[in-house]
């Protein structure tokens, strides 16, 4: 399972005031716990107005590299951003996100086409997000087409079907699975991401739905996910999940995770 740490990220009320005050410390913190905890990538959102977003977005970056050597995900919805903020990273990481959504692939596209930079794509176009699989499907084959076009290997690409609150879904995440399965069928060395958080907006217990999302996502072909490493339940979930299904031989995984104490408490 690829995890992309998504604790600083400025829409958290924590880390806006943060951002306010220049709190250098609490964010270098973030970054260093979610590295010690197995991220795979450190997600990096200013969540500030336009005027300001670059110059943060540099500031964290910053911040981040100065605790620890995990890849930076740039994380804004604005793709001349994300283009931005690339020269401001060490070493290649992820792009988060793109989009058939005006011009947001043919301004990444390019600049990371011969290079090991990743990224990841949303399943949604200028009409907004597609209320059917069908529809997601028929936005995914025109980003594989923008993907060869520019000779970049679905390995680099994470999909993320769009993971939208249960509490408005009228099947659950059936659509999604379906989805998954479908993308992961045409495409077995792509990724499939998305927010894990994202399925339990206005529900209670929400760490609960998380965690059950992440076990029916993974067994549907999800490896990537944008969540929080620091949660030591979600993490034995993900050890657990990813032993049951047969991708950790003999459990060394999950039992080297348990003594490394990444999640359960370690006697």
């Amino acid at each position: 399972m690829i995890i992309i740490g998504e604790k600083i990220n400025g829409a958290i009320p924590s880390v806006a005031k943060a951002i306010a005050g220049k709190d250098a410390e609490f964010i270098k913190n973030l970054a260093k716990i979610q590295s010690e905890a197995g991220a795979n990538f450190i997600d990096v959102c200013a969540s500030v107005e336009d005027s300001l977003e670059l110059e943060t977005i540099k500031w964290l970056i910053d911040l981040v590299q100065e605790v620890t050597d995990t890849p930076i995900s740039i994380d804004s919805p604005n793709a001349r951003i994300c283009a931005e903020a690339i020269k401001f990273c060490n070493k290649p990481g992820l792009i988060n996100s793109v989009s058939m959504e005006g011009d947001k692939i043919e301004l990444v596209f390019p600049l990371i086409a011969e290079t090991k930079w990743e990224c990841a794509a949303l399943l949604c176009d200028d009409t907004g997000i597609p209320q059917t699989g069908e529809k997601r499907l028929e936005v995914f084959a025109e980003i594989m087409k923008k993907a060869k076009e520019y000779n970049i290997a679905p390995s680099r690409i994470h999909i993320d079907p769009l993971v939208q609150m249960l509490c408005t879904s009228e099947n659950g995440i059936l659509t999604i699975m379906d989805v998954i399965k479908e993308i992961k069928k045409q495409y077995p060395d792509i990724h499939v991401t998305g927010g894990a958080s994202n399925i339990s907006f206005n529900l209670p217990v929400r760490k609960l739905v998380n965690q059950a999302f992440i076990v029916l996502s993974m067994s549907s072909g999800m490896d990537s996910a944008i969540l929080d490493p620091t949660n030591k339940d979600l993490m034995g979930m993900l050890y657990a999940t990813e032993a049951l299904l047969g991708m950790d031989e003999y459990c060394m995984e999950y039992i080297g995770a348990y003594r490394e104490g990444k999640f359960g408490v370690k006697k």
